[in-house]
């Protein structure tokens, strides 16, 4: 069976400010505030190829070790780690330099990776 992520929702206290972090920080293309079919305000936001929807809600009450890892060059990855200082949310780098991880305002973990695809660290183990 072939597939691919169709989209990936999270929720939110604020889908307007969620949105804005990944815009400026991700470059994410942003499609303004379209209530769901129950008058839930979320916003759409897509990055990395995949769509994101921002529905507003309660959001994870801690972190987790779940997270998004997104595949970047080191020279993007160096430039939003200088983006996000710009913007309130927790980051640091790892792994010498290679991840960059960033916690949203409502708990959701995001690493940006430029070391190398899991197809290349897992090449021959399969």
């Amino acid at each position: 069976m072939t597939m691919s992520i169709g989209h990936i929702a999270l929720i939110v206290r604020d889908p307007a400010r969620t949105a804005a972090l990944f815009s400026g920080v991700l470059g994410a293309q942003v499609i303004a505030d379209r209530p769901d079919d129950e008058g839930h305000p979320q916003t759409f936001a897509k990055f990395g190829g995949v769509w994101f929807v921002i529905v507003q809600g309660t959001g994870p009450a801690c972190r987790t070790g779940d997270h998004i890892a997104l595949e970047v060059s080191h020279d993007e990855l160096m430039a939003c780690a200088g983006k996000l200082a710009t913007f309130d949310v927790e980051h640091f780098m790892a792994r010498k330099d290679t991840a960059l991880y960033f916690m949203d305002y409502d708990n959701h973990v995001f690493e940006l990776d430029a070391g190398g695809s899991m197809d290349e660290m897992l090449a021959g183990h399969a």
